[in-house]
């Protein structure tokens, strides 16, 4: 292994329905789901134990459909406040090793444990690290020991649950590059398809696909993922990152005092589509929307709306700082109008309470998303626009 660094990737293995079972040890070795809308069988799998997901139970699998492979499924409600203090207790326990630890999700992280490289093995320090995890929070998780994050984070995936897994970069010919783009952490699964229309099927073929190609078609983040399939990665463990995140906003200050409709909501939707491009790249969800007013004498005020589902998209983010602005504005003229989103969270943990129908619409709006978007890096942000005619600001 590269002496250089030892970086872990620890990584809870279906840590919702492990919290539910280390919380009632009568759910032990049963098939366990979480569920946002548990009652209704068109609800929606947020995440299942391995006992059911050996028996083909699938995340956002339709629960009627989860009961017909597993009759014997026992389905439970999400617990937010449940998982939050799992992950506190798992994060409190990993600085116990070192101050190097990156939170990089409720049940995830990174820990730069350099300093160990020359008074412990390192499979031994991630037993040690795994055996006290399910000792003290009954979670059962993952680990991957490497000399740079995403080779730990590759690692981590290759062997769960209970897997501990050494990537060295001298191996990634053997180990990684044999694997489907798709497998790739930092590949999307929207943008699968353009790997493949430019015949890079495996990690292996990224490696060695030709830079200028990848600079036309994927910018610099092509060249930067070229340099991951190649094992490179000089990322350092940032114990600050996490709490970066807490909060996403913009504000903008009006050309003059306003007390126009019309310019009001047209800085709004401005807003909200900068606060959702911003959440889209971090690949964060809002559980909360606050919005502030500054009069034109100064005096501001702020007002804030805590969602039952966590929300990233424009129309959704517009939607909310319109209503709050509508209810606080006392119709004086608006010198600055700000939108910002607090109580983040990752992508794959903004599950919503779906049915079937709410599900596939869901789905639908993020392909239009994702197609906007697109659009708008290509040729511009004025290239799309949305529902109504911007007024020029005043």
């Amino acid at each position: 292994m590269n002496r250089a660094r030892l970086i872990f990737h620890l990584d809870m293995n279906s840590f919702f329905a492990s919290v539910e079972i280390a919380h009632d040890r009568s759910l032990v070795g049963k098939p366990v789901a979480i569920a946002g809308n548990p009652e209704e069988r068109r609800g929606i799998i947020v995440t299942s134990s391995y006992e059911a997901r050996a028996k083909g139970v699938k995340t956002t699998m339709p629960i009627w459909q989860a009961k017909k492979l597993c009759p014997n499924l026992i389905i439970l409600r999400p617990n937010g406040d449940r998982y939050r203090a799992a992950s506190k207790a798992l994060f409190e326990l990993l600085f116990t090793y070192t101050p190097l630890v990156q939170q990089v999700s409720i049940d995830e992280g990174y820990l730069d444990l350099t300093s160990y490289l020359h008074e412990e093995d390192p499979v031994k320090l991630a037993e040690n690290i795994q055996k006290r995890v399910l000792r003290e929070l009954n979670l059962p998780c993952s680990i991957g020991i490497a000399p740079n994050k995403f080779l730990a984070k590759m690692a981590s995936d290759m062997k769960k649950p209970n897997g501990i897994t050494i990537l060295r970069k001298r191996e990634i010919e053997q180990k990684l590059w044999p694997l489907p783009i798709e497998e790739m952490h930092g590949i999307g699964k929207r943008t699968v398809g353009k790997w493949r229309n430019m015949d890079i099927f495996t990690i292996g073929d990224l490696a060695a696909a030709d830079g200028k190609l990848l600079l036309k078609k994927f910018g610099e983040r092509g060249l930067e993922l070229k340099e991951r399939a190649n094992g490179n990665d000089n990322r350092p463990v940032n114990p600050h990152a996490y709490s970066e995140y807490k909060s996403i906003g913009h504000s903008t200050t009006l050309r003059k005092d306003t007390k126009n409709d019309q310019i009001i909501r047209a800085t709004l939707e401005d807003l909200a589509r900068r606060v959702h491009l911003r959440l889209r790249k971090k690949d964060m969800f809002a559980r909360g929307v606050q919005i502030t007013i500054r009069y034109y004498d100064w005096k501001m005020i702020t007002r804030s709306h805590k969602l039952l589902n966590p929300i990233q998209s424009e129309e959704e983010l517009f939607t909310e700082a319109k209503a709050l602005v509508e209810k606080a504005w006392n119709g004086n003229a608006i010198r600055l109008l700000g939108v910002s989103t607090y109580d983040l969270l990752e992508k794959k943990y903004a599950y919503k309470q779906l049915d079937l129908f709410t599900y596939a619409e869901e789905i639908k709006k993020e392909e239009i998303n994702e197609t906007i978007n697109q659009l708008r890096e290509r040729f511009g942000e004025g290239i799309v626009q949305r529902g109504w005619k911007k007024e020029e600001k005043q």
